[in-house]
């Protein structure tokens, strides 16, 4: 991991740069990490629109998860922003807008198209980007991940032993195959539901939700679309992560 960029916010916010071979990313810490204090950490997961798109949105939720004590760090997903075109991730998602703009259903292979490659790709570099910000002095675990691509947030959430509890936003894109890997989540979740989203297969989302194989996972929906989440959604969030970053953490029973 090397460092391209720092800068601070108010109120002791450290906002850095770096580059992980050719993935960019943004690592936020508190003022209180220090070697002697290292802080638990929350991966920011986002939609493939870019980092320069989604910052604004990305460093409000960073503010946040450092008022309340935890570093929070993202990476740019595979064919998106300043990173290599994808020629097959492209093709995709001409052929969604093209089923969508036509009115016509979209495919279960649209979606295998669109979400498998990326899953694949983009999980082993959240993982590479994990190694590397828990060997940062300051940042200790345990990891939350965020939002983003909710089919990369299951994979991670059953591969990835160092997560130890998901935020997760639902969106209907999910593949056959996502819905059987939910059957294997087992550390708490907290999914956030727009009712009325207008890109969102409301009964998709119930199903998958349905599929959780968590003990703890709590559905969160309010009414209205995709951009009208509430403020009070995102306090909820941050109690969730609060509970499970705070608290010792159980056995692997507790997973």
């Amino acid at each position: 991991m090397r460092f391209t960029s720092e800068q601070h916010l108010d109120g002791g916010v450290l906002e850095r740069g770096f580059t992980l071979g050719e993935i960019p990313g943004i690592l936020w810490t508190p003022a209180s990490a220090s070697p002697s204090e290292p802080v638990p950490l929350v991966l920011l997961g986002h939609p493939p629109l870019g980092l320069r798109r989604m910052y604004p949105r990305l460093v409000a939720r960073a503010r946040r998860c450092a008022a309340d004590g935890f570093a929070a760090a993202t990476i740019e997903l595979p064919g998106s922003g300043d990173r290599p075109r994808w020629a097959a991730l492209e093709q995709a998602r001409a052929d969604l807008r093209r089923a969508m703009e036509a009115g016509e259903p979209v495919g279960e292979e649209i979606v295998d198209a669109l979400v498998l490659p990326l899953v694949d790709k983009s999980v082993p570099e959240w993982q590479a980007a994990l190694d590397a910000l828990l060997a940062l002095p300051g940042i200790g675990g345990p990891v939350g991940y965020s939002g983003g691509v909710i089919s990369i947030g299951v994979r991670l959430a059953v591969v990835e032993p160092r997560i130890v509890a998901a935020g997760l936003f639902a969106g209907s894109l999910v593949p056959r195959a996502v819905f059987e890997e939910a059957r294997r989540v087992t550390i708490p979740l907290h999914v956030l539901l727009q009712w009325d989203d207008e890109g969102n297969d409301r009964q998709a989302s119930l199903d998958l939700f349905d599929a959780f194989g968590s003990r703890e996972k709590t559905l969160h929906a309010n009414m209205g679309g995709h951009t009208g989440v509430p403020r009070f959604a995102g306090e909820d969030a941050a109690g969730f992560f609060a509970r499970h970053l705070r608290q010792p953490q159980a056995g692997p029973g507790g997973r």
